[in-house]
């Protein structure tokens, strides 16, 4: 997993509860990497889990909830950073549309080793059906991105989640 999601990681962490929490879950995790990330690493996705669990434990926030609040983190964070990505959009089903032949296709050229969660989009008449597929299972993190898309567009859809084959099937509608 790519370095950006783990410094992402700790400054949210950072923001929302403290540098000291930052150490402490470093401290409890005790990842291999020693914590020390960089945006262009590569690292395990096993220490990220570990350190959100370990945030979990010090904080009493249920893990699914810690990840989901990341994912929305990320998706302010990825307008911030990446706004090429976002010119043209005129709302999330377009933006979340294209994730695969647009996003994920700048990423892998800005990052070559990247290894992305797959999405498979079917536009249906009142919103986006959308299936996610990852051998990470960040379930969470996808539908808190899917969810700061939807906000950072205004709202108007509902979101639904269920499990679909090897992966989750999300489905915005319009509300």
């Amino acid at each position: 997993m790519k370095g950006i999601v783990f410094t992402e990681f700790v400054d949210m962490v950072e923001a929302q509860f403290s540098a000291d929490m930052v150490d402490d879950i470093l401290d409890d995790a005790a990842p291999a990497s020693g914590g020390a990330y960089t945006a262009v690493g590569t690292y395990d996705h096993a220490e990220l889990v570990s350190l959100v669990v370990a945030l979990s434990q010090r904080t009493g926030v249920a893990v699914p909830d810690l990840v989901r609040a990341f994912g929305l983190h990320m998706f302010g964070r990825f307008y911030a950073g990446y706004p090429a990505f976002f010119e043209g959009m005129t709302g999330a089903v377009q933006f979340l549309a294209g994730i695969e032949d647009v996003i994920h296709a700048e990423v892998l050229k800005l990052y070559p080793d990247a290894q992305l969660p797959r999405f498979e989009c079917t536009l249906l008449p009142d919103g986006l059906a959308m299936v996610y597929r990852s051998p990470r299972h960040f379930d969470d993190l996808a539908l808190g991105l899917i969810e700061g898309a939807v906000a950072h567009w205004g709202g108007g859809y509902t979101i639904t989640r269920a499990p679909f084959e090897d992966g989750t099937r999300f489905v915005l509608t319009a509300a």
